[in-house]
């Protein structure tokens, strides 16, 4: 791809590095806003690059990530010169979040989209009991658990990852279902789902053992039902270093314990 100078938006975190980074970089290349970008250079960690993601999806804006933060999993190295032909030279990535449909026990109806993950956790010291049903199959009766999510591959190297849920590539068309802290079936693990897949998730004795949802940072309280699927229409691209692809950090990451 290419871009000139003057077609990119600079936006940074809250951190010093960050807003030291953003204030050179504008210095340098100039700066416009984000409606006039090609491409926005987001500076900060992982958690402000999706949410400059979030932001851009469905504008055609592409966004290129340099690390100020703490571990950038994501990000580009950060480096102020040779920027314009780093982005010419970038290897752009396409993410479909999902899309979370929330019923809460009032019987309100929340929508939300994640990049990283749909999540379900107990609210109060009992656990958490969730039937799961995938395709409108159900595929677990009832799971007793601290917690459930769907994760997109871009987020499978997160929460998901914490939980002990498999690493995805970014291209791979599936989906990781993990548990969190399963206490029956204590030995289930997860499943890997195909991307086309809509998974529901029924909150059983809602009353008794409330579960809250979150769609990445959108928390819903009190749900007592969640459906999850790949959003069939809204995308956002991210733009990777050639040398440093996300396959490359993917498969690296896989290696390292």
């Amino acid at each position: 791809m290419s871009t000139a100078a003057n077609s990119i938006a600079f936006v940074s975190s809250d951190t010093t590095d960050a807003k030291a980074a953003l204030e050179s970089l504008s210095a340098r290349y100039g700066q416009r806003s984000i409606a006039e970008a090609a491409v926005v250079v987001a500076l900060g960690g992982d958690g402000f690059l999706l949410q400059t993601l979030r932001d851009t999806m469905g504008t055609g804006k592409k966004v290129y990530g340099m690390n100020r933060g703490t571990i950038g999993f994501l990000m580009n190295e950060y480096r102020s010169g040779g920027l314009t032909e780093r982005i010419a030279a970038a290897v752009a990535e396409t993410i479909r979040p999902l899309e979370m449909l929330a019923v809460t026990s009032e019987g309100e109806t929340v929508s939300a989209l994640a990049i990283n993950e749909v999540a379900l956790w107990r609210q109060s010291y009992q656990t958490a009991k969730i039937r799961i049903s995938v395709d409108e199959q159900i595929r677990l009766e009832e799971l007793s658990c601290d917690g459930v999510m769907i994760a997109t591959p871009a987020g499978s190297t997160a929460y998901n990852l914490s939980a002990h849920g498999p690493i995805l590539p970014l291209d791979a068309p599936l989906l990781a279902l993990t548990p969190v802290s399963p206490f029956r079936p204590r030995r289930w693990r997860g499943a890997l789902l195909s991307n086309k897949a809509t998974v529901r998730f029924d909150i059983l004795e809602p009353e008794k053992r409330p579960v809250n949802a979150a769609a990445d940072h959108t928390e819903v309280k009190a749900v007592t039902s969640v459906t999850v699927r790949e959003s069939p229409a809204a995308t956002a691209t991210l733009l990777f270093d050639p040398n440093h692809s996300w396959n490359e950090r993917i498969l690296a990451e896989q290696f390292r314990y």
